[in-house]
């Protein structure tokens, strides 16, 4: 059983509601070549961003079922209220469907947006409650009701984890927007190859702070990339906390985060040697298949970058990193672990049968 815990899915061209192309907030023109913002484009590098050509994508890569996340673009940040919560309800409605539609391939995420508290709750109980989604998405950083930039993990959302807390709900933390406010001009794909990486870190610095890990005992908390600095950072961390301890008064030791049951990091890390630092940090239990498909940084077929989908997993067993059992672990038990609960048991029914 092979279960791909990090994945996107585009809307066709003709399902985005109308107002979000007129008001330049996200479309796909109708060749499906590019998706679009307000002075922005990137290409659709493979035809697997589509459901038809993704069900045919994961079929030839024996990948059983996926986890699909909310698109990034779609966070919602910077918009005015009525138009982020008609974005924002539009991709939950679209992720339902599809996981509705094809639920022996989908279990897909729904976003909320942190900025506004009781909106935010209110999204919550209808994804849940209506929609049967179990996956919270939340950007690794927002923009508040007056402007601020705040780590996701800051105290104002508390009453969103209480929330996921009482429903169980699995939560994945993605970077994006990071150009936005770390003033840098955006040159050689720095936000997404150094500054995306740097974001992570930072939000699992402040869930380990403020100790949700123990205080909500019923979510789990996977990082995407493998939250890849906040292995290497662990150290510098653990200095400063000890070295300057005014600086951390009422926090937790970072320590004490180390291997936690609720957290979980993907494998998409690009080489072996940050995998096995990931594996000695935090043990291979919490570590879990994310593919970051059908994105060129994931793992996709590619000549270029002598990539297929499943690979970097290979290697370790290869160079003796992890053992099988290991890797059978990280592509089917460990994603399960993090989607957690009756869910994840009829899922594991459904696809063992």
């Amino acid at each position: 059983m092979r279960i791909n815990g990090h994945s996107h899915l585009l809307p066709n061209p003709e399902e985005i509601p109308q107002f979000m192309k007129e008001k330049e907030i996200f479309w796909i023109d109708d060749d499906r070549k590019f998706m679009l913002q307000k002075n922005w484009k990137r290409p659709v590098t493979d035809s697997s961003f589509f459901l038809d050509h993704k069900l045919e994508w994961m079929e030839r890569n024996k990948i059983d079922h996926a986890v699909v996340l909310n698109l990034s673009q779609l966070y919602g940040n910077g918009l005015r209220l009525e138009e982020m919560k008609k974005v924002l309800r539009f991709q939950n409605d679209f992720n339902a469907k599809v996981q509705s539609t094809h639920p022996d391939k989908f279990t897909c995420g729904f976003v909320v947006h942190s900025g506004f508290i009781r909106g935010a709750l209110w999204e919550i109980e209808r994804c849940v409650e209506i929609l049967g989604l179990r996956v919270l998405c939340l950007p690794t950083h927002y923009m508040d009701s007056i402007g601020t930039w705040r780590s996701i993990f800051d105290e104002e959302i508390e009453p969103i984890l209480e929330l996921a807390n009482k429903y169980n709900l699995a939560i994945e933390v993605h970077p994006y927007d990071g150009e936005k406010f770390i003033h840098l001009e955006n040159t050689s794909w720095r936000f997404h190859l150094v500054w995306m990486l740097a974001q992570c870190a930072d939000s699992y610095h402040f869930y380990t702070l403020n100790n949700y890990h123990n205080r909500f005992p019923n979510i789990r908390v996977c990082f995407a990339h493998g939250g890849q600095l906040a292995q290497i950072n662990l150290g510098r961390r653990i200095q400063g906390f000890d070295g300057r301890p005014d600086l951390f008064q009422g926090k937790s030791h970072p320590r004490s985060a180390i291997g936690h049951p609720n957290i979980f990091f993907d494998t998409l890390v690009h080489d072996v040697d940050s995998l096995e630092l990931m594996k000695r940090r935090q043990g291979t239990n919490q570590i879990l298949v994310g593919l970051d498909d059908p994105y060129p940084l994931g793992e996709m077929e590619s000549a270029p970058q002598s990539s297929y989908p499943g690979k970097l997993l290979d290697l370790a067993v290869e160079r003796n990193v992890i053992t099988k059992e290991e890797q059978d672990k990280m592509w089917s038990e460990n994603v399960l672990r993090w989607l957690g609960g009756e869910y994840a048991e009829d899922l594991r029914r459904r696809l063992t049968k």
